[in-house]
């Protein structure tokens, strides 16, 4: 929500709940740039300032591990999907847009304005 105000501040329009295939549904679209942008949550998707830095513990380590395993695998899948079907993709880190909402926007509005794919991570 707070990227949306800050994109939409900045001039930008857009969709949300656009779905690209099962499984995969980035967080804003934007039809005229081509443009899919997915922002992911520090834990679940392993944030490499933010995400978990020691292994799970307990009786539902393996559990964890795996789902987070899943996650990753889901993230590079839904890049790939999206850039297959011509859209050009960026992925911010929660934590990015939490700290500097403007500045956030103005890189994925730089993406979209871009030639190349932009990575966040």
């Amino acid at each position: 929500m707070i990227l949306r105000k800050a994109l939409h501040a900045n001039g930008a329009r857009f969709r949300i709940n656009v779905r690209f295939a099962r499984g995969c549904t980035p967080d804003i679209v934007m039809p005229r740039r081509k443009l899919a942008v997915f922002v992911d949550g520090c834990f679940w998707h392993s944030c490499p300032d933010h995400g978990r830095k020691t292994p799970f513990t307990g009786p539902n380590a393996a559990l964890w591990e795996e789902k987070m395993r899943r996650n990753r695998e889901r993230d590079e899948w839904s890049t790939t999907l999206a850039q297959e079907l011509g859209w050009r993709v960026v992925r911010v880190w929660e934590c990015q847009v939490l700290q500097n909402p403007s500045a956030a926007a103005t890189r994925v509005l730089a993406a979209g304005s871009s030639a190349g794919r932009s990575d966040g991570r």
